[in-house]
Order: C-alpha cells, then structure tokens, then sequence
C-alpha cells in the first residue's frame, strides 16, 4: 500500500493520452476541458512533487482488485497513502534508525496531538490504563484526562525521575499496557532514563513511547535506548519554518504500525496532506544546520540567564546546575533549543516579561527559525490546576523559550531588557 517503487501514476498511461486524443474530436468542449492530457515523465524531478490529488486513477478493474485485497502495493486514495507523504515519512524512520540496524515505519498525521491520539487510541482499549510522567505538555495532559478517561482508559501521572516508583506503579496496576514520555519534558526540560524505563517496560511486558519534538533524531535516537514507538509534532524543529502543521509516528513493530495504527490513521482520518508533507521536507533539509545554531544559541543564553540576579533558576540540560546534567550527555548528542527560566516576583513578574520583548516573538509553538516565547501559567498549561503545575516546576513566573537561529546577541539583549 505504501511501496514508493510502485507505478503511482496510473493516470500517466500512454494508452489513456493516445485515447483522449483519439476523443477530442468526438466529446464535447467542456469535457475535454475537465480531463488532463498528462505527458508521462521520462526524468525523475530534482525537487519530490506534491501529489496533490485526493485519489488515484485505476488502468483496470482488476488493479483496483488486487489493490484493495492486498495482493498488490499501489495507491488508491490519499487518505490511504500518498506518494509525497510517504517519501518524507520514509526520510523521518531512516533518520531516526541512522546508524542502527532497525526496520521501522513511520505515518505521517494531520498534527503532533493526531499523532499522539492515534498512536494511544490504537494501543489501549476501555479498562486499560497508561503510566506517563507528571510534567507532560498541558495539551497531551488534556487529552488523557479529557479524552482517554471517558473512553474508559485510565492514567496514572508520576514522577520519572523516580524509578522505584515508575516500577511500583507497574506492579500494582496490572492494566498498564503502555508508558508514555517526554525527554526532555515540556516546559521543565527534565530528563527521563530511557533505558532503565525500556527495561522496566519490557520487564513487565509494556510498550514504551515517547515525544522526541524537543530533541529530534539529529541530537537524540530513542530507539537506541530500546523505546518501541517515537513521536513528533513535526511542525516543529523538523519542519523548522512555522508554515505547516503535521505529527508522526515511527514504530519498530511493523504489523502494529500496518495493522492498528494506519488503521486507526485510515477510518478516523488522522493523515497528513501531501502540501504539509512537502513543506517538511524542505524543512528537514536544513535540520542538521538549524539544529547546530539551535543548540549553540541556547547554549550562551542559558548561561546569560543563570549569571542575572533575577532569574531563580534555569532549566537546560547543558548546564551543569541541571540535575539532569549526566544524563543529558549520556543520552543526548546536544542540549536542543528550548529552555525555560523562573523570575522572581511570579506570575506578574511572568507578564511584565511578556509584554517587553520587542525581538523575540510571543508565539503558541516552538521550532522555528525564530525566537518565540511563552508563559505556560497563561498560555500552555493554564488548564493545568496551580498546585498541580508547582508541584513539577511549573511555576507562575516560569518562562519558556524556544530559541532561534538569530544572531544570540540580539536575543541576549532583548531577553536582558525585559527582564529589566
């Protein structure tokens, strides 16, 4: 179904030119106008092409057979698969297995939470329960809380950090079938052990999955550690750019992928588009570049901001003030982009912050090439109960920033002018 080397342009056929103009003397004005005179391509383009089509024309009934049963790859419908979609899906699953001997496959989704949605939705069922940490993404909270427990999935929220609790939890709770991670978690940029928790899972016959958006597989391979499923909201530092939304799903178990969660991708309509897909792959063309300046930008910041009187505290994994410092360098090629900070003063303080930037951008998102900033207590994690943000880090006056390719100077300085 998802096979590249499969003849995609049906519509291309000679036989199917040669009728049309055989026709065009014979039907009338405005059908010749509405069928498509397409020249088959004898060189391959030098950029992929967006398959903006909604479906796949068929030579014969008996293609469309073989198709539909099984026997034969090819395409049929862009819901189902799209030649552009799979092209830039392909690229993500070789680099996250780049230097590792694993066969994976990978989806492409409409956004990070249709990938998330779908990858959950596919691997738990009513009366199974999934293990996540306590200092997830406000919108990935959201959905176990308000989307998984009415479909009677429940979850249990914990702190990672401790593994004796992580294998706890497992003992006692016999529904688990699957942990859910964030390494570098969203916006406290904690550091999960992705190793012992891949032991712990497979000790106790769990799937293991995790968000790498943060990290990318440029500075961080999960699947190295012995993680089953990695995620993305590629609209992010994969795409790069701010034009498109789009998640994935890369999974080692093969018939799970084609099985349950194309399955799930297919009847609930969770698929990328190919113009989405298209504006990723330019993006991941420069990744390696972006995410070097990314980390390197970062970097000097957060050691501008950890010598500033009115900053607490900051959270990037390459300082060593960062409990997760060691580990950080034992699992990660880099610190990435994104940090956060706390001010003194609180949630005020947080919001007189806001308002002097004048260089960086204040933006919902992260990844792009530009600086953007948020203030989780008003913006991302404001559904999140108070007591239940504090209790992981996630203060009032705690800062995110996803730090861009800019000149750091400009940043530093306009970082320094509102914190004042």
């Amino acid at each position: 179904m998802n096979n590249l080397k499969t003849k995609s342009n049906h519509c291309d056929s000679s036989s199917r030119i040669l009728n049309l103009i055989k026709m065009q003397n014979k039907i009338k004005f405005g059908s010749l106008c509405v069928h498509d005179f397409t020249k088959k391509i004898q060189n391959k383009p030098h950029q992929l092409p967006i398959y903006a089509t909604s479906s796949f024309a068929l030579e014969n009934l008996q293609q469309g057979i073989d198709i539909f049963s099984g026997k034969k790859e090819g395409h049929l419908y862009s819901r189902y698969g799209n030649p552009t979609i799979e092209t830039v899906a392909a690229k993500i699953a070789n680099l996250e297995t780049y230097k590792l001997d694993i066969q994976t496959k990978c989806f492409l989704f409409s956004s990070g939470m249709a990938a998330i949605s779908s990858l959950l939705m596919a691997s738990v069922k009513s009366g199974d329960a999934v293990l996540t940490q306590n200092n997830l993404y406000g919108g990935t909270t959201y959905f176990f809380n308000e989307i998984l427990k009415p479909l009677g999935v429940t979850s249990s929220f914990v702190d990672f950090g401790n593994l004796e609790l992580v294998e706890s939890e497992l003992k006692k709770n016999k529904s688990i079938k699957m942990i859910y991670l964030e390494s570098p978690a969203n916006p406290t940029l904690a550091c999960v052990d992705l190793e012992k928790v891949a032991q712990l899972a497979k000790k106790y016959g769990v799937k293991t999955a995790i968000d790498n958006t943060f990290m990318t597989p440029y500075l961080q391979q999960p699947f190295r550690f012995g993680i089953d499923f990695i995620i993305h909201s590629t609209t992010k530092f994969l795409n790069g750019h701010g034009n498109s939304i789009s998640g994935a799903v890369i999974g080692k178990d093969i018939d799970f992928m084609m099985e349950r969660v194309w399955k799930m991708m297919k009847l609930v309509g969770t698929n990328s588009n190919a113009f989405d897909a298209w504006n990723l792959n330019n993006g991941l063309k420069t990744l390696e570049l972006r995410m070097e300046r990314h980390c390197n930008n970062a970097n000097a910041l957060a050691l501008f901001l950890e010598n500033n009187k009115k900053v607490v505290r900051v959270n990037h994994p390459s300082l060593v003030s960062h409990p997760d410092f060691d580990l950080a360098k034992k699992q990660m090629s880099g610190s990435g982009g994104m940090l956060s900070f706390e001010l003194e003063g609180g949630f005020d303080a947080g919001l007189k912050f806001m308002d002097k930037l004048e260089f960086c951008t204040i933006a919902p998102t992260l990844g792009d090439v530009d600086t953007l900033v948020v203030h989780p207590a008003s913006m991302s994690h404001m559904s999140i109960p108070k007591e239940e943000r504090e209790a992981v880090g996630i203060t009032d006056g705690l800062i995110r920033i996803s730090v861009g390719i800019e000149n750091v100077e400009d940043i530093i300085e306009d970082v320094s002018k509102a914190i004042g």
